[in-house]
């Protein structure tokens, strides 16, 4: 009852080693949607719950990092650039829209914002 890899002799119950490819499933796939919105919402909040500025900006340039390389590969460069632009643009409007609805609002709103564009261009495609 021995397991010869590659032979014709395999103990019972054994998978054979040229099929056990076959029944190990990828990784899902992380939307990036939710990566997009989580960098947003978790650098702010890291930023403030910390009172570390260079922390928030830290989560949230990791998560546009890990974005636009995913984006690249589902939506192309011109995609991929669009996108991150909507992402920093999210960021960067966040701040005047927080002196009229609120921070949480400002920041909720981005992250909506942000995650929908990603659903709709990168997303739903892949």
């Amino acid at each position: 009852m021995e397991q010869i890899v590659g032979g014709g002799r395999e103990a019972r119950g054994a998978v054979p080693a040229r099929a056990a490819h076959q029944y190990a499933s990828p990784m899902p796939k992380i939307p990036t949607a939710a990566v997009a919105a989580s960098g947003l919402v978790g650098g702010y909040a890291a930023a403030r719950f910390t009172r570390r500025r260079e922390l928030g900006g830290a989560v949230l340039a990791v998560a546009g990092a890990w974005c636009a390389r995913e984006w690249s590969r589902t939506a192309g460069p011109k995609g991929a650039a669009a996108l991150t632009a909507v992402y920093l643009a999210g960021f960067g409007g966040s701040h005047p829209l927080a002196k009229k609805v609120g921070a949480w609002p400002a920041v909720l709103t981005a992250a909506a914002v942000s995650a929908a564009t990603a659903y709709a261009l990168s997303d739903r495609r892949a």
